[in-house]
């Protein structure tokens, strides 16, 4: 019997997916307010799972220099700057920019995922701005000083910068549309409530990569197949953990039963809270949102549009049924009038 929600994905992923006696879900917790930007679990992902190198490209994008997860890229770690004026003035990072960690089309040149679009990572070719840099000149900027940079001089020419920095991933969410769409069965359900690729299946298709609301999944370049973050199947099957978990120093990433994760994560919010960070909260645990939960969670210092996060994610197939029902209902009223023309003419 076909259940209301055969088309948007399972409710206990494993088990509805066929699993029996399937182990506890798996997943990923990430706490942003400790990440340090070392990028050693886009190394250990790289070094793990074989993903070719995304290049040393700078996206002027402080210190980001593959933009976004891509094919080529299956963990990608965002610097956010936010900056703020020295003395007087509005209350800390107030109006800061909302802005994703850099465009999607930057990163996919970076990472060597896409047709070359005939201009280098930064400022195209052309570009005013660049003109105008060039025609300055040479800059002075003055003499080394013991202070760290925007801390010398007159306070009201200082200046305070915030990183926000987060290790983005798969979602691997509950209700996930890439495996819906998917005709070949190359995506699958994991007994630990994973998705994973089966790249030796995958046709190229390209139908994932619009379904998921993430902009995660991705078609590497002279391949046409679709990569992403897999959770180390392979690693966790064996009882071990995944790569990134495993090489990030300060234990941003964690790795864990989803529902012991989703525990610790409220625990440290509301430490965080005590602390005096009332912007701290999470990102993809609530099992009631548009895609019923991630198995790969965030907490985060600021909105999501800040990480380059949608606000209110929704799976994109949830509105499957309405839409056949509807194909439905004007396909019969197409048969039925003609028909009647039919009739009509003989008559």
């Amino acid at each position: 019997m076909v259940d209301a929600n055969s088309l948007f994905g399972p409710l206990d992923p494993a088990p509805d997916a066929g699993w029996t006696d399937a182990p506890p879900r798996m997943g990923f917790f990430t706490d942003t307010s400790v990440c340090i930007g070392c990028k050693a679990c886009e190394v250990a992902c790289k070094e793990w799972n074989g993903v070719p190198g995304s290049g040393l490209d700078l996206l002027g994008m402080s210190y980001d220099n593959t933009g976004a997860l891509t094919a080529n890229s299956w963990r990608h770690v965002a610097f956010v700057e936010q900056p703020r004026r020295g003395g007087p003035g509005p209350s800390a990072f107030a109006g800061t920019p909302t802005g994703g960690s850099a465009e999607a089309e930057s990163a996919r040149v970076a990472a060597g995922s896409s047709p070359d679009v005939g201009t280098e990572p930064g400022l195209p070719v052309g570009s005013p701005e660049a003109a105008g840099r060039m025609a300055e000149g040479p800059r002075f900027l003055g003499m080394p000083g013991s202070q760290p940079p925007g801390r010398s001089g007159d306070v009201r020419g200082r200046s305070d910068v915030r990183w926000l920095m987060m290790s983005d991933v798969c979602k691997h969410c509950t209700h996930a549309a890439c495996l819906d769409v998917c005709p070949t069965g190359s995506l699958f359900r994991t007994e630990f409530g994973t998705v994973v690729v089966q790249e030796d299946i995958c046709n190229g298709c390209g139908y994932c990569i619009p379904a998921c609301p993430y902009g995660v999944i991705d078609q590497r370049r002279g391949d046409g197949r679709a990569w992403k973050c897999t959770l180390c199947y392979d690693r966790i099957g064996a009882g071990s953990t995944p790569a990134c978990a495993q090489a990030c120093p300060t234990e941003s990433i964690q790795y864990g039963p989803l529902t012991e994760l989703r525990e610790r994560a409220a625990e440290r919010v509301a430490v965080l809270h005590e602390r005096g960070v009332p912007e701290a909260r999470l990102y993809g645990h609530d099992p009631g949102d548009g895609v019923g939960g991630d198995g790969a969670f965030f907490l985060l210092l600021d909105e999501p549009e800040v990480y380059g996060l949608p606000p209110d994610p929704v799976v994109t197939t949830r509105d499957l049924p309405r839409m056949w029902r509807r194909a439905g209902v004007a396909a019969l009223a197409m048969a039925a009038a003609v028909v009647a023309a039919f009739a009509g003419g003989r008559s």
